[in-house]
Parts: C-alpha cells; structure tokens; sequence
C-alpha cells in the first residue's frame, strides 16, 4: 500500500528561493539570460520596446477602487493575447456593454439549471474511465496525474454546454482551441520582439492554420442556427449559443434592426471565449480542490458526508449545490493577478497616478494577507466560510477571486456550477491523496495551474477493499 506521505510544499507558505523550481502564484518570467542572448543577435536590426512603468497594489480599498472605474482604469491587453480568443474580455465602452448586456442571459442561474443534465454527463464519463483504471489493478488503488483528466473533462464539459447538438464539432473546436493557447505561449517567449507573430515561423504558420480552420468550424455552427431562427425554426436553447443566438435575435427585433446587436464575426469572437474562460477556470478551481482535500483527508471525509448528506444515491440538483463550502479560491485564484492601466492621470488613494502606468493587482497576497484574514490566513480552513463570505473577514473587498466591479467575471456562477457537480460527483465515487510523486508548483499560464501535474492515489469507494 503507498504511503501517505506526500513530498511537497504545501501550499500554506509563500514563494522561496532555495530551488529553481519555486512555489509561487506568480507567472515565471522568460530566463533573462534568453532575452540577452536573442537581444544581441538582433542588436542594430531593431529597436528594443520601451519598459512599462507598472505599480503594485495590493491594498483592498486601493484594487476595488480601480475595478469600479474601469473607464478609467482598462484592460492593457497585448497584442498576443487576441491570438488565443477576443470577445468580451477586448472591448470597452459602448461595445463592451452591448456584448455584456446580449451574453448576459446565457449566464442567469434558471439558464444554468437546464445545463446540469449535460455536466453531470460529463462528469460520469470521467468517473466511468477512472474506474476502469482502478479496477484494472488487483491493489485496490492506482497512482493517476489527475491533471488531464480534468482538463479533458472542463473540454468536454463546455463542448456540451456551450454548443449541444453540435457537441461533436464542439469536441474538435475544443482541442483546437488547446493546441492555439499551448502553440502561443511558444510564440510568448519572443514577444518582446516587436512583430514576431507576424514573422512566417513554422509556429506561427500552425497558429495561422488552426485559426482558420476554428473560424471555419464555428461559423458553420452559427450559420445554420441563423438561418434556423430567420425561417422561424426553433433552435436549440439548453446550451450557451443558442441562449446567446436567442439573445441578441432579441435585442435586433427591438430596436427594428438586424445590424444593432452582435455580428457573426463578433458571435464567433465570444465563442472563443467561451472555451478559454469556461474550461480553463472551471479546471484550475476543480484541480487545486482535489489537491488541498488530498491533503487534507479530514475535510475530504467531511466533505464526502455532506455530499452523501444532501445528495444521497441521486444525481446532484442545482439547488443544493451551494451547500459544498470550499476555500480553494482564496488559496488558488484563478487569475492571481489582474493588470490594469490608467487612461489619464488620476488620484488613487493618496497616490496620482499618471496616465500609460500599469497597476498589477496582487490577488494571490491579497487572499494571504493575515491583517485581512487572521493569523491562520496560509491554512487550509473552509469553516472560515461556513456563514458566507461577508462574514469571513471586516473587509468586504478582499476576496476576488474572479475579479470584481461592473467587469466582474460574468461566466463565475458557470464555472461554479461545473466544480460542484463534478467535486460532488467525484467524491461519491473515490478516496484519494497526493502521490508522494506530487511537486507543489502553482504556474500561472492562462490561470494558475498545476506546473508538473497533480499526481493522485485513487480508490474506488464502491471496492470491498476500501471498507
């Protein structure tokens, strides 16, 4: 039987410098020692960009001060970025608020409830493989990089949901949208080189073609859906694209116009989107729960009996879903820093601000902090949450995991909604703790993910030999 001891940092302590491959929920930054290399190959052919002045902030009334003006204080998203999605997440002003205001619906709680069915869907398949897995083995249990599994599962998840029928081509546009962010972060390691997305690279050209063939894919999706709805045929309305479709048909009836609302090209943009923010958030919450209860076998017994108190045998329903009581956010957010940059120069605080500075909003200390949140704020302790977030610290503005203000993440009830059921789901069917294999490297890339995996010891708890 393995041991339960797991060799790893935990994740109660803050980043160290004694090894290379450091704990941290800040990104690694490009090897400086490549950036010279390159920078002296290229000396006299170009002209090295301009630093960015950027300030820190990690003060609570300071960052929810800046996320409540964000005309003032917007997104300096660099070019590369657009090469992974666009949408929403790229606009500002008028244009953000009409997109905000036609996706909305796709978002409502009552849309959410109709998605449940597909999630759990989702999630049985996952827990049927793993099975298999375990069963194959005579030792009861069996050691698993749990990391794919869930990425493959928030894939297949939002596949369901956002495209329903079309689940099969929503299937070949998740993997190409992977391929996109993995081929990207490769074109990223030379982006202070001004133009080299553009430089007909090997890289760049698969980029190029993956690009073409996503477009290609999703506009044939929304084609047929809009000639559906032009003719008066019903279309699907369980899944986000036809809640979205619906919405912005909607919006072109009011106003008398086909042209006020979102075009295809903008529809294609969001669904994009969809996949990035969907599946990518939804698998960093459900990764670092499974490792933290991993570590800590009391609260995932605890949790397990809640489980098994408020679902029992059944499928788990929306409306009990908010009875699983997690801290993980806290711990891992998602984004565990958010950059913003002043459009003038402006007072914040007793700081003025001038215009162009980039503020880096210091979430992952934020959620550390122990003047916010207590002596134990590097501990593991859902109980601190047990009456709601308001009442887990005196300042109200301090937990923001999925941003906050008028740009709050609009999918966070959708990914919310997805961990639970597949947590709920997952704990009814096994026991598990960390491999002593497991290396404790939180790596932000897209959100903030496990570096080297997340090397799990399952059990079957429908085995004889759990009892």
């Amino acid at each position: 039987m393995p041991s339960t001891a797991a060799k790893f940092v935990p994740p109660v302590h803050l980043p160290t410098v004694e090894s290379d491959t450091k704990p941290s929920l800040m990104p690694t930054p490009i090897p400086e020692s490549n950036c010279n290399i390159v920078s002296k190959l290229l000396q006299g052919l170009i002209q090295p960009p301009q630093e960015q002045t950027r300030l820190n902030i990690a003060d609570p009334e300071l960052i929810k001060e800046i996320l409540n003006k964000p005309d003032v204080f917007q997104k300096p998203l660099p070019e590369t970025g657009k090469i992974i999605a666009g949408g929403i997440i790229f606009l500002e002003g008028e244009k953000w608020a009409k997109h905000r205001k036609i996706i909305n619906p796709a978002f409502h709680l009552e849309k959410l409830k109709n998605m449940v069915p597909a999630m759990s869907l989702s999630c049985s398949n996952m827990i049927d493989k793993l099975k298999c897995m375990v069963s194959s083995t005579n030792e009861g249990w069996y050691e698993i990089d749990i990391w794919p599994y869930i990425e493959d599962l928030t894939g297949d998840l939002i596949s369901r949901t956002a495209f329903g029928s079309n689940y099969e081509e929503g299937t070949k546009i998740f993997q190409l949208q992977r391929d996109k962010v993995k081929l990207t972060l490769e074109i990223l390691k030379f982006s202070f080189i001004p133009g080299w997305r553009y430089v007909p690279t090997k890289t760049n050209r698969k980029v190029k073609a993956i690009a073409n063939e996503l477009h290609s894919l999703l506009r044939g999706i929304i084609n047929k859906r809009q000639k559906a709805l032009e003719m008066g045929v019903a279309i699907p309305g369980n899944d986000l694209l036809g809640v979205l479709m619906e919405s912005n048909s909607r919006i072109n009836q009011d106003h008398g116009n086909k042209n006020v609302g979102m075009s295809v090209e903008d529809i294609i943009e969001e669904c994009k989107l969809f996949y990035i923010a969907g599946s990518e958030t939804t698998s960093s919450l459900l990764v670092w729960t499974m490792v933290l209860l991993g570590q800590h076998p009391e609260w995932q017994t605890q949790a397990r009996e809640e489980v098994n108190r408020v679902f029992g045998r059944a499928e788990p329903s929306y409306e009990d879903l908010n009875q699983l009581k997690i801290e993980v956010l806290r711990l891992y957010p998602p984004a565990p820093f958010i950059v913003r940059g002043s459009t003038e120069t402006v007072k914040l605080g007793n700081l003025t601000i001038p215009k162009g500075v980039h503020l880096t909003l210091l979430i992952g200390l934020l959620h550390y902090d122990p003047k916010i949140w207590g002596d134990d704020a590097k501990e593991f302790r859902p109980q601190r949450f047990s009456e709601g977030v308001s009442n887990a610290t005196n300042i109200q503005s301090s937990f923001v995991p999925f941003s906050a203000g008028p740009r709050v993440c609009i999918g966070q009830n959708f990914a919310m909604t997805e961990a639970k059921i597949a947590l709920a789901m997952i704990l009814k069917s096994f026991s598990f703790e960390l491999s002593p294999s497991y290396l404790h490297s939180p790596f932000s890339v897209v959100t903030l993910t496990p570096q080297f995996g997340a090397p799990l010891i399952l059990r079957n708890l429908e085995s004889k030999s759990v009892y």
